[in-house]
């Protein structure tokens, strides 16, 4: 297939264009979007409204266009669709979770219109592997719900203030990357892993063969000594409007109480978002007005591709991306403190989140 189906640059930023595109190849394109439609055969409610024309493409681009693979891949997200249920998860089931400002959505996008979610894991307040994934479940379905038409991916910002070796959870993080990649193929567009310790370098060694070599070249690696962060960030965002955590000029501190109004209230979409009957869109994105950054050969990848025949290199953390890490336990109730004003803000755990809701991994 063209690698113009799907090109990411530097930033991460994936560009669906048909421009230097044959006509023969948009066909053969959409020719698989159908087949993989036949395979699926009738589907009903929130499935059906899944299975848009771009949804099938992404899990195309997942497995490099090869039908059966994606197909497989799409019938096993239907099938923990249908019984994890992530669009019917609420507020009040991930409110204990949330307290503390661990995850969170910008309410704003980058300078290319992806949403943009903050993780802080030092602000963990859960041992509860199960209460973590489903709020991350939860996270991702919001910064979904919350894409512009033009947009399929999102931003995720990393803080690693903090941080130390009690936040690190091997098991959480190979839940998360089974989740994301097997569930939410070509959704995340960059990780930037802002200030991680230098003790995080053997963790990510650890990890890393959770993750597909194409979804590690995701994330970016970023230094507040490293004179190329500034230009790093100012690619993505608008300083003045960039929290200060990351080397905005914006001081913000996390409200919760803010925070889960807009939810509830953004929440308000998900039934009609899900149930009403979606008529197929083509997987090719028409152009936008939204700036596109030189394109980087290097990171013309997708999200979750078949990686049993490639090789992953051992490099610095410094020189390779990543995905995020969540802490696990004997972790205390204390969470991130930012200051506004000069004055020091923060919010406390309110209990563990007890989710009986299995998690389910294919395999």
């Amino acid at each position: 297939m063209s690698t113009d189906v799907a090109q990411a640059n530097s930033n991460g930023n994936v560009k669906l264009s048909s421009s230097s595109s044959s006509s023969s190849s948009s066909n053969e394109e959409q020719e698989k979007i159908n087949e993989v439609r036949r395979s699926l055969g009738p589907l009903k409610g929130a499935l059906a409204a899944y299975c848009t024309d771009a949804s099938i493409a992404r899990y195309l681009r997942a497995r490099n266009w090869h039908v059966k693979k994606a197909t497989k891949m799409l019938k096993q997200t239907l099938k923990w669709r249908s019984e994890y249920k992530p669009e019917e998860i609420r507020w009040e089931h991930i409110a204990n979770e949330a307290a503390t400002g661990k995850i969170y959505r910008l309410n704003q996008v980058d300078k290319y219109g992806r949403t943009v979610l903050v993780l802080r894991p030092s602000s963990e307040n859960s041992k509860s592997t199960k209460g973590k994934i489903r709020y991350f479940v939860y996270c991702m379905e919001n910064a979904i719900l919350n894409l512009a038409e033009s947009q399929e991916q999102m931003v995720w910002l990393i803080d690693f203030h903090g941080f130390n070796m009690s936040h690190i959870s091997v098991n959480v993080t190979r839940e998360t990357a089974i989740v994301l990649q097997n569930h939410y193929p070509e959704r995340l567009g960059v990780a930037i892993l802002y200030n991680p310790p230098k003790f995080f370098e053997p963790f990510w060694m650890i990890v890393k063969p959770f993750l597909e070599p194409k979804t590690q070249k995701k994330v970016k690696f970023v230094y507040s000594d490293d004179p190329n962060r500034k230009k790093i960030m100012e690619d993505l965002f608008d300083m003045d409007d960039l929290e200060s955590s990351f080397g905005g000029n914006k001081q913000v501190c996390f409200n919760i109480s803010e925070y889960s109004e807009r939810m509830k209230e953004e929440e308000k979409k998900m039934p009609a978002f899900w149930s009403t009957e979606i008529s197929p869109v083509t997987a090719q994105q028409q152009p936008t007005s939204e700036p596109t950054p030189p394109t980087d050969p290097v990171n013309v990848v997708s999200d979750s591709g078949e990686s049993d025949k490639e090789q992953t290199k051992t490099t610095s953390a410094r020189e390779v991306e990543s995905i995020h890490i969540s802490p696990e336990n004997n972790l205390p109730d204390v969470v991130h403190e930012c200051s506004v004003d000069g004055e020091k803000q923060g919010h406390s755990a309110e209990g563990i989140s007890k989710i009986d809701q299995e998690i389910i991994e294919v395999k």
